[in-house]
């Protein structure tokens, strides 16, 4: 945790960070980035891709996945590789299918000669050592498929330390530096019980430079919203682009149907979400809900786009809060738990529980007595409302002051980042300073929110009032009445 802050008589976090595993919020891992790390462009002169390209395709051919009827071809984009409509195609038309024998799973990994070393292994990892161990093997089915995936795109976890260097005070630097840690221990683990032990199936280094790969394979190409599927690697639709101007992620489907002449699978089914003219490229959006701070950590790209800013706010119940049982208690009780994330996009109210977390996390002193089990099943609902003024005004100072110690993290401005965009900027600098002026934005936006509650501290009605009024003792201007007065 990077900030620590006192609140009344127990302790909160504010974090610049958040503990990254592999899989994030939402889907377990979803569409990929292709060959580079672009968002979205015209496809401008149209280029013959590489022969590599030229021979992966062949191969679909064989497999019977593309045919002089399949509406797309493979085409140099400025993303790198994507598809090109070969016609017009409308909204929802079927782009591409792939039988479910060419699709890199958890079953393809069961079904090969590591399946059983790999039973009790993390589906990813276990996928992950495929895809390395198949990459090595001029005899895997998916040869081809391999020559045309990226060393490395660019995402973050690729980056030099002088281009990390332009990532400092952010939320995406920390993050970017635990994923990578966590991508290391997970492959010295898998090295000592796995790799080593079984050579007679690994007889092949296998590097942590090759596992960093694999890892940003499943990272930025795997689909997950299939009814029976996880963690899936497809072959030829992984070349799709992401365009922000597709708004549903409804794209993908597991269906049965005919895989061959006489054959039938589970195909994946790609459908086209917006109408396409023939020549233009065919898009789909890989994640609705993600940040930029995601984008580049996952795909290698960032959207100029501020509904994609966001921070994070880590807020801890202390262990060392006298009430810390009592609080955790009614933080469970409401689908919190001891430490509690909470991301704010750009121009977007706050997210749902954070002032009941905080008023929580803050409630001590005279206000302790909402904490007794007589208000259990009640206090998230007074906690929704502010308790009182002393509570109201230290969450506002102490979110106001981490907001500042966070803002007086970063090496450049927001003036000075938006200079920055209007020059030409390498795809890796253009990444950074998106990011960070987003992250600056909606901490200024915090900033302000809580700036206007302070402002409004003395115009707030709080729990006693409120209480006094449920009881008829109180008048409409929140006067109290009667001989009570004296004693408030």
């Amino acid at each position: 945790m990077a900030t620590v802050f006192s609140i009344c008589s127990g302790s909160a976090f504010l974090s610049h960070s958040r503990s990254f595993p592999f899989a994030s919020k939402g889907s377990l891992l979803h569409p990929k980035r292709p060959l580079s790390a672009k968002c979205e462009a015209s496809l401008g002169t149209e280029i013959s891709v590489p022969p590599a390209v030229d021979t992966f395709w062949q191969w679909l051919k064989e497999e019977g996945v593309v045919s002089a009827k399949t509406p797309v071809k493979a085409g140099v984009v400025h993303e790198g590789i994507g598809l090109v409509a070969l016609k017009d195609i409308s909204r929802n038309d079927v782009v591409l299918q792939v039988p479910k024998r060419l699709w890199i799973n958890p079953d393809a990994v069961a079904a090969s000669e590591i399946g059983n070393v790999c039973s009790g292994l993390k589906p990813w990892l276990a996928v992950a050592l495929f895809l390395i161990r198949e990459r090595s093997r001029d005899d895997s089915l998916w040869k081809h498929y391999f020559t045309i995936l990226p060393k490395e795109t660019d995402s973050t976890i690729y980056w030099s330390e002088e281009e990390l260097s332009e990532l400092q005070g952010t939320q995406l630097l920390s993050t970017t530096l635990s994923v990578k840690e966590y991508v290391q221990s997970e492959f010295r683990r898998l090295e000592e019980d796995i790799i080593l032990p079984n050579k007679q199936l690994f007889p092949f280094p296998i590097t942590l430079d090759d596992f960093f790969w694999a890892f940003g394979i499943l990272r930025s190409r795997a689909f997950s919203r299939l009814r029976n599927e996880n963690l899936v690697v497809i072959p030829f639709a992984d070349l799709i682009n992401h365009s922000a101007r597709v708004t549903t992620e409804d794209h993908a489907y597991e269906i049965k149907g005919a895989a061959g002449l006489f054959s039938w699978d589970y195909l994946f089914s790609l459908r086209s979400p917006l109408s396409v003219k023939a020549g233009d490229q065919v898009y789909i959006q890989y994640d609705l809900k993600k940040s930029n701070a995601e984008l580049a950590l996952d795909y290698g790209f960032a959207e100029p786009n501020a509904d994609r800013n966001a921070y994070t706010l880590t807020l801890q119940i202390s262990e060392s809060d006298p009430f810390f049982d009592d609080k955790l208690d009614i933080a469970e009780s409401n689908g919190f738990g001891e430490t509690a994330y909470f991301d704010i996009f750009y121009s977007r109210p706050l997210p749902p529980g954070l002032l009941p977390y905080l008023r929580l996390v803050a409630l001590g002193g005279t206000d302790a007595f909402l904490l007794e089990s007589l208000f259990r099943n009640s206090i998230w609902g007074h906690l929704e409302l502010p308790v009182s003024r002393d509570n109201e005004e230290l969450i506002c100072r102490v979110v106001r002051e981490a907001c500042k110690s966070a803002l007086a993290g970063y090496h450049t401005t927001i003036e000075e980042d938006q200079k920055l965009k209007e020059a030409s900027l390498d795809s890796r600098l253009a990444i950074a300073v998106e990011v960070r002026q987003g992250e600056k934005k909606v901490l200024q936006q915090i900033d302000e929110i809580f700036k206007e509650k302070e402002k409004e501290l003395d115009q707030l009605e709080y729990y006693q009032e409120r209480r006094l009024k449920d009881l008829g003792l109180c008048g409409e201007n929140g006067d109290i009445l009667g001989d009570l007065g004296k004693f408030f």
